[in-house]
């Protein structure tokens, strides 16, 4: 999962960084207003975590801009204020969760996995794929009951294939999500092909079908029929 932390306090920052990069997500960062503005307009992103005060404007304006560009991105105001004004403006921007500074990491980490769980996958904590089972809350995947071993990178493909079914995925969107916006400098991704190829012969070996199709000139789509 790629999350983007808006946050000006270096030593808060780097805390739930480290601590989320630890839980195995993407964090990307911004400490300003218009490094988060930047962001917002240029990637995209599982869950957005924004503070209100950050230096050069307001949290709550880059999140009108993120809602406009990408309405279902899930979002959490992190404050130093509990202000009640703050937490209603918001919640009625669309923010899906708010938390008032000083926070414990685990019950951060707690939210943002229900955000995600509730937008991604309607509140379940397992995603069917026909034969395919994903768990997401012990990142365990089965194929008619077989486990199948993944590497921590393969498991993060495999869930954002199954969650984006039937749509057709760039490499570039595909490496952004899973090592960050970093990738965007990179003028080569065949990384990208060859987790998709140990992918792909992991499920089939388990008995999977052959859901990943590559698209010409563009990328892969994760193709699943209804049975």
């Amino acid at each position: 999962m790629k999350l983007l932390i808006i946050e000006d306090n270096e030593d808060l920052l780097e805390n739930i960084c480290t601590y989320l990069e630890r839980e195995g997500y993407i964090c990307e960062y911004a400490q300003n207003y218009s490094q988060a503005f930047d962001k917002v307009m240029s990637y995209t992103y599982d869950v957005v975590l924004i503070d209100i005060m950050i230096p050069g404007g307001s949290g709550l304006q880059v999140l009108r801009e993120l809602k406009s560009v990408n309405p279902k991105t899930g979002t959490i105001i992190i404050s130093a204020k509990n202000a009640l004004d703050d937490k209603v403006e918001g919640l009625e921007l669309g923010a899906d969760d708010y938390i008032t500074k000083p926070f414990q990491l685990p019950e951060l980490h707690a939210r943002i996995k229900a955000i995600n769980r509730r937008n991604q996958r309607d509140g379940e904590e397992i995603l069917n794929v026909n034969e395919i089972a994903i768990n997401t809350d012990t990142m365990e995947v089965t194929v008619d009951d077989t486990e199948v071993e993944l590497t921590p990178k393969e498991y993060d493909l495999l869930l954002y294939f199954a969650s984006n079914k039937n749509h057709v995925l760039s490499k570039q969107t595909i490496a952004e999500h899973l090592w960050g916006d970093y990738v965007d400098h990179l003028t080569n991704l065949d990384f990208v092909y060859q987790h998709i190829k140990n992918l792909r012969k992991k499920l089939e070996e388990a008995g999977a079908e052959n859901y990943i199709e590559s698209v010409y000139g563009i990328g892969y789509k994760f193709n699943v029929k209804r049975r």
